[in-house]
């Protein structure tokens, strides 16, 4: 019994960061032993509430160790033992054997747990692994200008979808990357991470940002010859690409059927809709390659919000969208781990916890002294 006590000590100084109510879960094999046990010693032998103690170890395969259910089942034993000297007559070798039956297989039902727990962690800390390569986390700063990522795969367990965007610091200045492929899955991850792959590259290379945008095609072409999705035969992705030259007081935009990106200049909010419409990734060869930048301009203290449609097509129990124009119009100045802090608690809040898919955005702001930190 001291060492059943001293297990349960160390499950609890383990799971103490979790918190009280976690804390009470975990002892409620033991809080129901208690109880059946003080039942059954005060209450006539014909109700037989000792029936009910193969019930404790059952629980505790749910949460516990392997030992610890164990030494639980043979408490629940020794309790029936001793009930069987205050009553006769109440079917102590049935029942004990059913407490022995079911705390073994308690302990294997334990032990099956664990090993899947066990597996599923690692497979979380590779998924983690290669969310840290695929889509590594952007630093706060690029050039001056701050910046934030936010992104949540709706599938379950997962880490990573097929939503993607980068960041990088180019000799033509900040270029940004957020983009959405058409499905989910392994499959979707895979031509996402081919994107990704080669704007690193073209970010750097390509003085223009059609340039950039052909090598992307091509990328995702030459992907989707190679690893063809029987499901999928005509995979696409939208993607959005944005340049903020070294200095300047302006940004240069080159949608691909993306959802509009949302700018907040001198503190008026407006949708920039491109003037011309572009072809989705992938999509140049059927619907023609031409791709139209747009130019607006980007003032110290602007702010830009860029995001993929798991964001406006999150909807609530009425089914309705969430409105996320008038949402950006409602908010106040505010950093941008700040704003998509926001951002993510309202589609929680919109959705009732339910986002039914992969959500990318990447807040971009201006400061108000970069004007004087690049002068033009």
């Amino acid at each position: 019994m001291m060492r059943f006590v001293l297990v349960l000590r160390r499950l609890r100084r383990r799971r103490r960061p979790y918190g009280g109510r976690w804390e009470a879960v975990r002892l409620s094999p033991v809080i129901l032993t208690i109880l059946i046990a003080a039942l059954a010693f005060s209450t006539p032998r014909e109700i037989a509430i000792s029936r009910l103690l193969p019930a404790a170890p059952a629980l505790a395969a749910s949460m516990w160790p392997v030992l610890p259910t164990i030494l639980l089942g043979t408490f629940c034993l020794l309790v029936m033992v001793g009930l069987s000297f205050v009553y006769t007559d109440l079917g102590t070798p049935y029942t004990a054997a059913a407490i022995v039956a079911v705390t073994l297989a308690a302990a294997y039902a334990s032990h099956v747990r664990l090993r899947r727990e066990e597996a599923l962690f690692q497979i979380r800390l590779v998924a983690d692994t290669a969310q840290k390569v695929l889509m590594r986390p952007l630093p706060s700063r690029l050039e001056g200008i701050e910046i934030e990522s936010l992104y949540v795969a709706a599938q379950a367990q997962a880490r990573i979808g097929g939503d993607f965007y980068e960041a990088a610091v180019t000799p033509y200045g900040v270029r940004l990357l957020l983009g959405d492929v058409r499905g989910k899955g392994l499959s979707a991850v895979g031509t996402a991470s081919a994107v990704i792959s080669s704007f690193r590259e073209a970010a750097h290379d390509e003085p223009d940002l059609r340039g950039v945008i052909h090598r992307l095609e091509t990328s995702m072409a030459r992907h989707g010859a190679a690893f063809p999705s029987p499901d999928l035969p005509e995979r696409f992705a939208t993607a959005l690409i944005a340049e903020i030259p070294h200095g300047g007081s302006h940004l240069r935009l080159l949608n691909c059927g993306h959802p509009p990106p949302l700018l907040v200049h001198h503190g008026k909010m407006c949708v920039l809709e491109p003037t011309a419409p572009s072809p989705p990734l992938n999509l140049a060869a059927l619907i023609g390659d031409r791709y139209y930048i747009d130019t607006v301009a980007f003032a110290p203290g602007d702010q830009l919000l860029l995001y993929t449609d798991g964001v406006t097509e999150t909807r609530d129990r009425a089914g309705d969208f969430f409105p996320l124009p008038d949402w950006m119009r409602r908010q106040g100045p505010a950093a941008p781990p700040g704003l998509l802090d926001r951002l993510h608690r309202d589609l929680l809040v919109f959705s009732g916890g339910r986002l039914d898919d992969d959500i990318a955005a990447l807040a971009v702001r201006c400061p108000e002294h970069r004007a004087l930190e690049h002068p033009a």
